[in-house]
Parts: C-alpha cells; sequence; structure tokens
C-alpha cells in the first residue's frame, strides 16, 4: 500500500509529464492571442451562463478523475471566461495581462515561497524590495520610503488606515483598543473599500467623514477645514483623509496637492487611494493627474489595473517606510529573533499577510524585460484611446458626457435633444448594455450618477483600436433607435 501510494505521488510530479502538459498549455495561449489579434468572430467578449448551470456544469466536470487530459480542462476554462484580451473588452479596472508576467505568475505558483520570514523568500523579498524602490521613486517619494506588495486595493487601504492609526492617534489602540473616537474623511465618490476598512477598525458610521464633490466629481477639499471643526466639536479624532487617484465611477482625480497642505497642516495622516491612477505617475505625458502624490504620506497602487500584471498584485508605499514597523507590533519569537528591530527583510513585521506568495515576480519580470518604458506605453495609449471615443461623442449631440475623461475611464449615456417623456432614458440605456453584451463583440459596465444611468467604458486592452471604439458607438446607436422604434 505504501508503495502504491508513493508511486501515485510520483506520477504527480513526473517531469516529462509536467514538460508536456506545460508545452501543451502555452500553446494553447499563443493561439488564443493569435486568434483574438486576427480578430475571430467566434470569439464572444463574454460567453453566456446562466449561474446554476455553470455551477453544474464545472461539478459534473469533477466526476471520472484521470479521463481527459489538462488540455481539456484547460481549453473549456479559457473558453467559458471572460476574454480580457479580447479588443472588444472594455468592462472592469482589470487589464489583461502581458504575456511575460503571466510566465512570471506561473513559476511564482510553481516555487510557493510563502514568504512571511526571509528564509522562505529569498529572491521574493529582495525583488519586492526592488519593485517597491521604483515604485517610490516614480512618486518623487524621499530616500526613507519602502513598503510592500499585498493582495489587492482592498487590503492595503486598510493597511494604511492601520498605519496611520498607529502614528497619528493620541492613544495606542493595537495594544488598548480604542478608547476613544476617531474618524477619517474622504470623498463621497472614494470606492467603498475605504468605508469598509473604517467599519472594520471599529469606527462605526461616525468613523466615515464623507466630503461632497463638485460637478467634476473631484472632492471639495475647501469644505476639508468645515468638517475638521465639526469633528473636533463632537469629540472626534481626524487621523487621515483619503485622496482619491481616481474614482471608480468617473475616474476623477482629487487635487492631491491641496490634500496634502491640509494634512501637513493639521498632523493629518495623507492617504491616496491609486489603486487604478497612480499608475499615471509612470507616464510624462499623464503624471500631472497625481501631482501632489509626493506629499502623501502612504499609497496604494494596483499592478494588475494598469501597470499589465496579472491579479492581484498591489503596492502600498510610505514616504517614510520606517513608520510601516508601527502597523503591526506584536512578538512572534519563534519568526525572527529582535522583534524591535526594522528588518526590512522580515516582511511579515509590517503585512497584514503572513504567508504570502511571491507577488513580486510578474512586476519585476516587466522591468526586468521592458523597465519602466512598457507602463508608459500602455497608459499613454489607453489614455489616449479614451480621449478618442471623448471626441466621438461630443461630435454627435444625443450622446451626454457627464465629465471630460482625466484617463482611461469615461461614462456616457444616450439622451436625444427631443426624446419624448414617455422614453424612460435609463431603462434605454439599460437596455443599450444588455444588447451590447448579448452581441458578444464588446463588454461595458453600466454606472449610476445623481440617479442617472450611464454607460461606462474602462480601456484597458491597449490593443483595442479606434475602428473597435467606432463599432461599439455604432451599435450601441443602433440598439439605441431600436428600442425608441419599438
Amino acid at each position: 500500500m505504501i508503495e502504491k501510494d508513493f508511486n501515485y505521488i510520483l506520477n504527480a510530479y513526473h517531469p516529462e509529464k509536467f514538460r508536456k502538459e506545460g508545452h501543451a498549455l502555452v500553446d494553447l495561449l499563443a493561439d488564443y492571442l493569435k486568434n483574438l489579434e486576427e480578430r475571430q468572430e467566434d470569439i464572444k467578449v463574454l460567453p453566456h451562463f446562466a449561474p446554476d448551470a455553470a455551477f453544474s456544469h464545472w461539478e459534473i466536470e469533477l466526476e471520472n478523475p484521470g479521463t481527459k487530459s489538462l488540455t481539456d480542462l484547460f481549453s473549456k476554462v479559457l473558453n467559458e471566461g471572460i476574454h480580457l484580451h479580447h479588443p472588444g473588452y472594455m468592462g472592469h479596472q482589470i487589464n489583461p495581462p502581458a504575456p511575460s508576467a503571466a510566465l512570471g505568475g506561473l513559476l511564482n505558483a510553481f516555487m510557493n515561497n510563502g514568504m512571511a520570514v526571509f528564509e522562505m523568500g529569498v529572491p521574493g523579498t529582495s525583488m519586492e524590495r526592488a519593485v517597491i524602490n521604483v515604485v517610490a521613486r516614480t512618486f518623487g517619494f524621499s530616500d526613507h520610503a519602502n513598503g510592500l506588495l499585498c493582495n489587492g486595493g482592498t487590503l492595503a487601504n486598510l493597511t494604511a488606515l492601520l498605519t496611520a492609526r498607529a502614528c497619528i492617534s493620541a492613544f495606542p489602540v493595537w495594544n488598548s483598543g480604542n478608547k476613544s473616537k476617531m474618524a477619517l474623511m474622504v470623498s463621497e465618490e472614494a470606492h467603498y473599500c475605504v468605508e469598509r476598512a473604517a467599519k472594520i477598525m471599529g469606527w462605526g458610521s461616525e468613523g466615515i467623514i464623507k466630503i461632497p464633490v463638485d460637478d467634476q466629481f473631484k472632492m471639495r477639499t475647501n469644505l476639508l477645514p468645515q468638517y475638521l471643526e465639526e469633528a473636533k466639536s463632537k469629540g472626534i479624532e481626524v487621523i487621515a483623509v483619503v485622496g482619491s487617484a481616481c474614482s471608480t465611477a468617473t475616474g476623477s482625480f482629487d487635487n492631491l496637492t491641496e490634500i496634502g497642505a491640509f494634512c501637513k497642516a493639521n498632523n493629518i495622516w495623507f492617504h491616496v487611494d491609486g489603486a487604478h491612477g497612480a499608475a499615471n505617475a509612470f507616464s510624462e505625458d499623464w503624471k500631472f493627474l497625481v501631482e501632489g502624490i509626493e506629499t502623501a504620506d502612504s499609497v496604494a497602487m494596483d499592478f494588475h489595473k494598469m501597470l499589465l500584471a496579472p491579479s492581484l498584485v498591489t503596492a502600498l508605499v510610505l514616504n517614510d517606510g520606517r513608520n510601516q514597523f508601527k502597523t503591526f507590533a506584536q512578538h512572534a519569537h519563534y519568526l525572527w529573533e529582535n522583534d524591535a528591530s526594522f528588518e526590512w527583510h522580515n516582511v511579515a513585521k509590517r503585512s497584514f499577510e503572513c504567508t504570502k506568495s511571491m507577488l513580486s515576480l510578474p512586476v519585476y519580470t516587466l522591468l526586468y524585460q521592458y523597465g519602466t518604458s512598457l507602463f508608459s506605453a500602455y497608459i499613454n495609449r489607453v489614455n489616449n484611446l479614451c480621449q478618442y471615443v471623448y471626441g466621438q461623442l461630443n461630435a454627435i449631440e444625443i450622446w451626454e458626457v457627464p465629465v471630460p475623461p482625466s484617463c482611461n475611464i469615461i461614462c456616457f449615456r444616450f439622451l436625444p435633444s427631443n426624446s419624448s417623456h414617455l422614453i424612460d432614458i435609463n431603462h434605454l440605456n439599460k437596455y443599450i448594455r444588455e444588447q451590447i453584451i448579448l452581441g458578444g463583440k464588446f463588454y461595458i459596465v453600466q454606472t449610476v450618477l445623481s440617479e442617472n444611468v450611464f454607460l461606462r467604458l474602462s480601456i484597458t486592452n491597449a490593443l483595442t483600436t479606434e475602428a473597435d471604439l467606432d463599432a461599439l458607438l455604432d451599435a450601441a446607436m443602433g440598439y439605441a433607435n431600436k428600442y425608441i422604434a419599438i
């Protein structure tokens, strides 16, 4: 029995079997990319599967294990998932990973170096610091800057706010618990994960002070002093202001310079939620969008939204990296000898995550192969494509654009000037999106601004062309006319 079990395990690790299956997978993916490049009409951006039917299908696939090839499994996964590499994908804020970054992800998964301590992740820990240094320099941070990579912007924002609490609060909350009321100030258009972070920290609804936005959906920074005084009058200690770079719905960038000056004057932590838009710092043409980011105490930035890495890879960078060691102050003597030292190489001392994978490898692979030039070229491309769409929409009066696009996000809706009051404009625009998705050539999303439904594009595929965008607008116009004629 022991020998039989051992042989079964040996088969799972067989080098030649792995070589064969690995080659087949790379061939499959390369052919897939080629087919998309040649615009195969039979590839729909989003294949249609009802949730229950999809679950039943994949549950049945587990029957009779070992009777079908891995290539058969991988082909089905590839065919039935949403196709981010399709030029018609313009939906949620996640980029199609560059193939070489995906190869880095494969090596990461194979090695499985859980890098809580340096011994378990020598290359990963070292590469992570090198990646953080590149980002810190790009932001214009101090020589003391440092940070870490983690699994997603939500976790990065929470970690940054925990650090803010440790550095700014008058009470040692980590050991003594919440003894006073604390809060952060943030735009009312900020991502919901900021509010979630405050509630996780036990601040409740009173711990989120939402600052109104202007007609461009940017924080009205002139109101910060007023809201700060109101908080003080209620006995609330404001420990942080979170600037959005950018907001999710419209892609609007808060004025980071003004927020930074306010925070400095009032000894408040300045955090930038730059999950989507902080990447613009890598482009000479678009870095003006994040002017003032160098004054931030901390910045969260996703590599999987605008920097071509697979999910999830988020950088949390602190202007003074020494502060990150205040975030999680506890004893773990079985892991490290000197619990109080600034050991950059033992990542778990300053990370919410204990065991984590080599998140740096896909990003480091891109920097190793292309430097930051690929990042810049990508950002320029997708932002310029968005400006092209804006110009096309402005040329036809029946399209309403609530705010000019700042980066690669744009909202618009069909609003004919002579529209009858009998037409439900919100329902009309929902119908346009539904029909576009069913058509299969494009994938877009929708959002609600001031109770009005808008179509929303997030152009994340740099291989999308102006012709693709023209075809999308033509299709939307056709569906709108069809709805009106019904």
